[in-house]
């Protein structure tokens, strides 16, 4: 890992093209303790900015109408890293009396250890699964599968296939949430990074993750790209977009019934 953070300098007369740089996180050289350490970091990063709260008003309603069912809504997480978002909606659904399944997906193992631990502290059962969501079809479904501050690390091809398998293990509906790349952004990144952990890597990746970032725009050209025809793509604070995607009637009977 070459990478420094003077390769990306940020002014506010900047050009916002979008610039992908190798992130720290993402070495399998990292030092463990560094790892979790960063992990920590984006934990009470994402706290601070309230991310599991970007796509759970959909999920929760859903959750509603399920219940009703009388069963469990099933929410599958890809690209979970410590699992701080998915458990950070299971305590909402505990206060709001919604019955939700968690399968969380990562392919670190050492991601996956973190996520297991932050969801044993909560007490809550999970399904852990190890699975490279590039080169791997999911190997379960769900009614939803969602997916957070995840997108910005690939290209426009490997972003659609994403969102293609995301969209073919999903029974009823695809969430996703992640950065948007702008003046406000890169802003809030550098004071929220700095302010909130002591971590070189998420003080790094925090701002090189903006640079990455889609567009608004560009989310929703490759939502429709993918396959994902009729997508709703919002933005959100904290300079974040939203993509919900929800199958028609017709479509979720024909999946439940695959």
């Amino acid at each position: 890992m070459t990478s420094t953070t003077s390769s990306i300098r940020w002014s506010p007369t900047t050009p916002l093209e979008r610039i992908r740089v190798a992130e720290l996180m993402d070495d399998p050289a990292l030092d463990p303790r560094e790892h979790h350490a960063a992990l920590a970091g984006l934990k009470r990063l994402n706290a601070w900015s309230k991310s599991a709260r970007i796509l759970w008003p959909s999920i929760a309603r859903l959750a509603v109408d399920v219940n009703a069912q009388g069963r469990p809504l099933r929410v599958m997480d890809v690209a979970t890293g410590s699992g701080d978002g998915p458990m950070a909606m299971a305590k909402l659904a505990r206060r709001q009396g919604l019955n939700i399944n968690w399968t969380l997906c990562d392919c670190s193992s050492r991601a996956l250890e973190v996520a297991q631990q932050n969801a044993h502290a909560i007490s809550e059962r999970v399904n852990l699964l190890r699975v490279d969501l590039l080169r791997e079809q999911l190997p379960a479904r769900a009614d939803v599968v969602i997916c957070s501050l995840f997108i910005h690390h690939l290209d426009d091809d490997t972003g659609r296939a994403a969102m293609r398998t995301m969209a073919s293990a999903a029974d009823v509906a695809v969430g996703i949430a992640d950065l948007d790349r702008s003046n406000a952004g890169l802003a809030l990144a550098w004071i929220g990074s700095r302010v909130l952990t002591r971590s070189r890597v998420v003080h790094f990746d925090a701002i090189a993750s903006v640079r990455a970032a889609f567009t608004l725009d560009e989310a929703r050209a490759m939502a429709h790209e993918a396959g994902l025809h009729g997508a709703s793509v919002s933005r959100v604070w904290p300079a974040r977009w939203r993509l919900w995607w929800q199958r028609t009637a017709v479509e979720t009977t024909r999946e439940v019934r695959k």
